[in-house]
């Protein structure tokens, strides 16, 4: 109950507050124009044009979109946009829009949308002389006694004329005869009521029965006129006229009572007994329309209800009533009729201008311009207009219940791209009745979002060696924009390195952002690049947005293992030489592979496969130095041929072979002796290789020579400043051995000293190398060197 009252309180308190709105734009805008024209006016007549009264000029009319309202579309007006004119769009009938009142008056508006502003005026329809007076009764039939004195008048029916003023009816006449003549009488109403006045009294005997004509004449130029038959009865003496018991009845009737409900009942009395005492009600200059909405018991003088009353249409109705005895006497009164106004009418909705496709961010938007009616009278005509709370709109009065529905702020299509408002107008009648009406509002798109990617970078794995146009990755945005402001086109972007001829490796499908390979890559050359993708919308202008893109190279095991020592395309392998007191697990020397791949396929692992004597050598696995695996004895050969193999750990396992050969010496200072010969083929790859190869090794060779001999000479001449020589020379002939101490370096395992080996006129002048000497020959090296008192270990032997 209490929150009824709350309601209730908060609904009076927006009603003041829409009343004193609606009051101070109805001032600003209370300039009425009251145009005329005649009724039956044909389609596309002409009425006024209305650019000087709106303060327009031609050039701006279509601009304002002005359009024409009137109130239940009674007026069904034209407006050229072109010419500002008011036309008639159809004939008009003055008696079916109007009725009897006068003047007929239908209000209209001239709305202009764009900015918006309603224009009031009126539009009178003149009267013209299309209707005749007509009796609704033909025939009229007047009992007269016969002792009815000169003088007395009796009041006949009316006709009826559906035009007004001048064109309505003016005059009465009646054909010529010895006993009556008319008078005419004027009603509070302003029409003319027709009377008979008795000039010579009666004779019943002598003639029963008169027949007169009866003619209504209007105004009209040329006049109309209709006529009836007044039958006249003589009846024999009645000298009581039936009385009512009220002059006037005033009775109240809502608008709901059923057909056939009793509207009210009148009583009257007679003095007379016998026929001139009998009463018989009747309804006294009633209009066809009193005639179809109540009827007259004759006998009871009980008004009944012959058709559902409307208070919308007519909210009172005046009804003469006559009782007339048998004598033909009678008497009159009125009945009063006020018909009670019920809530039984729903609030209207009517929508003037609707704009249901609003653009998002735009401002402040009219969306829709309505008018709002009840045809209730009081409370049950007042109406209360709202929208849904949660919605971005807002309603706006304007002048006479016209209602502005506008955005209260920028609309934003990617949170929300439709929206539901339901206008919902309620009556304050009791029970209340309410009207909804629906409008849907799109919101169109504006390209107001860049296209998003799905990640924030991109890497994609590339195996080598792919064939081209492979499908690499995709790469993928979205755009929360629609239509074409959501169409996405990918593209490579310029990249800042030089050295990077993105276009000729990777192009992309602009339509998916689908990657593509152009051709075969190679880990070796290419290990990885990134470059940037752009992604743009279609909208306008168009939004883009960019991605870096990471492309990883994968290893496929595509390169062999290549040796590096000994070398296997020179023109005289080098031998290796092996003492014969080498201790078992003794390095005899080490195989030195290189893998162009990575990770593992670039795991070299090393395997002996063949050997002049099997169990002598081993090899170690992993990093392919070749140890004796026992002592040598007398029985085993001087000469030993090694094949090992050394394979990678890629699939499928790509291989390569060595051959060694190893030399069997009792001591370093015998002459070696002559190296076999190796036949190897080669392909004219191989050849260019190795051509590369030696001429690389020989460069390398030389500088460490002269750097060895520099040195040797510098510390040769310091020893000889004790036998005060002036200069410092190079012994000739065989140069003496000195050792070279080598402690751990490299990949080598343990501590090892090596030989530089050159040969002279063993018919070989090749490098060998660093050789391996064994212990004995180190120790005997030594104390050599102490006995002579010097500080080198580097031995160097020519042949």
């Amino acid at each position: 109950m209490e929150a009824g009252e709350e309601m209730e309180r908060v609904l009076k308190k927006r009603q003041v507050l829409l009343f004193f709105v609606l009051l101070g734009i109805a001032e600003a805008g209370s300039t009425l124009r009251r145009y005329s024209v005649e009724e039956e006016a044909e389609n596309g007549f002409f009425v006024v044009n209305l650019l000087k009264d709106l303060g327009l000029e031609v050039e701006e009319l279509a601009a304002r979109g002005p359009r024409v309202i009137s109130k239940g579309k009674k007026l069904n007006l034209e407006f050229s946009r072109q010419t500002g004119d008011l036309l008639l769009r159809e004939k008009l009938d003055r008696e079916e829009l109007c009725g009897p009142a006068e003047p007929c008056v239908i209000p209209f508006q001239v709305l202009l949308e764009n900015p918006l502003q309603i224009f009031q005026a009126e539009l009178q329809i003149g009267d013209i002389n299309d209707h005749s007076p007509v009796f609704l009764d033909k025939e009229i039939i007047l009992k007269i006694s016969e002792m009815a004195a000169s003088g007395t008048t009796f009041l006949i029916e009316r006709a009826q004329d559906l035009d007004v003023g001048s064109n309505g009816l003016q005059t009465y006449t009646i054909s010529p005869n010895f006993y009556f003549h008319l008078k005419l009488q004027d009603s509070p109403d302003g029409t003319v009521l027709p009377q008979l006045v008795l000039d010579k009294v009666l004779d019943r005997e002598e003639q029963s029965e008169i027949r007169l004509i009866l003619t209504a004449i209007d105004g009209g130029i040329p006049p109309r006129s209709g006529t009836a038959l007044v039958l006249i009865e003589v009846l024999d003496i009645n000298d009581n006229a039936p009385t009512f018991s009220k002059i006037r009845y005033e009775v109240q009737v809502p608008e709901n009572n059923p057909v056939g409900s009793q509207v009210a009942v009148v009583s009257a009395r007679d003095l007379d007994i016998g026929d001139y005492g009998q009463i018989v009600y009747s309804f006294s200059q009633a209009s066809e329309d009193i005639r179809k909405t109540f009827r007259m018991n004759a006998t009871s003088g009980e008004i009944l209800l012959a058709k559902t009353l409307d208070f919308e249409s007519i909210q009172t109705y005046t009804v003469s009533v006559q009782a007339t005895d048998g004598g033909g006497l009678s008497g009159s009164s009125v009945v009063f009729i006020q018909v009670m106004d019920l809530n039984d009418n729903s609030p209207e909705l009517t929508v003037s201008t609707l704009n249901n496709h609003i653009p998002e961010n735009s401002p402040e938007t009219v969306v829709a311009v309505f008018s709002v009616a009840d045809p209730d009278s009081g409370d049950n005509g007042k109406i209360v207009c709202s929208i849904q709370e949660d919605l971005p709109f807002i309603l706006k009065p304007s002048v006479e219940n016209f209602y502005t529905l506008v955005t209260n702020t920028a609309l934003d299509r990617e949170t929300r791209s439709q929206y539901n408002i339901t206008i919902t107008i309620t009556d304050l009648g009791t029970p209340r009745l309410t009207t909804q009406h629906t409008i849907i509002v799109q919101v169109s798109d504006v390209n107001d979002n860049a296209p998003t990617f799905t990640e924030t970078s991109y890497t994609l794995f590339v195996q080598e060696n792919n064939s081209p146009a492979l499908h690499i990755g995709t790469i993928s945005a979205t755009d929360s924009d629609s239509g074409s402001n959501a169409h996405i086109t990918y593209s490579l972007l310029p990249t800042h390195d030089p050295q990077l001829a993105l276009s000729s490796l990777i192009s992309i499908n602009a339509d998916n952002g689908q990657l593509f390979a152009l051709r075969s890559l190679d880990y070796e050359a290419l290990q990885t690049f990134e470059f940037r993708v752009g992604a743009t919308d279609q909208g306008s202008p168009a939004l883009n947005s960019q991605v870096l893109v990471r492309v990883l190279m994968l290893d496929g095991n595509d390169n062999a293992p290549f040796v590096l020592y000994p070398l296997q395309n020179a023109s005289a392998p080098c031998t290796e030489l092996l003492p014969r007191a080498a201790e078992p697990d003794y390095l005899v020397t080490k195989v030195v592979a290189v893998d162009r791949d990575s990770g593992q396929n670039a795991w070299l692992s090393f395997q002996l496969l063949k050997a002049t004597e099997p169990g002598l050598f081993s090899v170690w696995a992993h990093n392919g130095e070749v140890h004796t695996s026992r002592m040598l004895s007398e029985r085993d050969a001087p000469k030993h041929r090694l094949l090992l193999l050394v394979k990678d750990n890629g699939n499928p396992q790509r291989s390569a072979t060595v051959s060694l050969h190893v030399l069997v010496v009792d001591g370093f200072s015998q002459p070696y002796l002559p190296l076999p010969e190796v036949v190897q083929e080669r392909s004219h790859e191989d050849d260019l290789l190795t051509l590369y190869l030696v001429i690389a090794l020989a460069s390398v060779s030389s500088l460490f020579l002269l750097s060895v001999l520099l040195f040797v000479g510098v510390r040769l001449c310091r020893r000889g400043r004790a036998a005060s020589l002036g200069g410092c020379s190079v012994p000739e002939g065989h140069f003496p051995g000195h050792l070279v101490d080598v402690s751990g370096a490299g990949t080598l395992s343990r501590s090892y000293q090596y030989e530089v080996c050159l040969t002279g006129d063993s018919g070989t002048t090749d490098f060998k190398f660093l050789k391996p000497i064994m212990p004995s020959f180190l120790i005997q090296s030594s104390e050599r060197e102490n006995n002579e008192n010097t500080n080198y270990r580097n031995s160097f032997e020519f042949s």
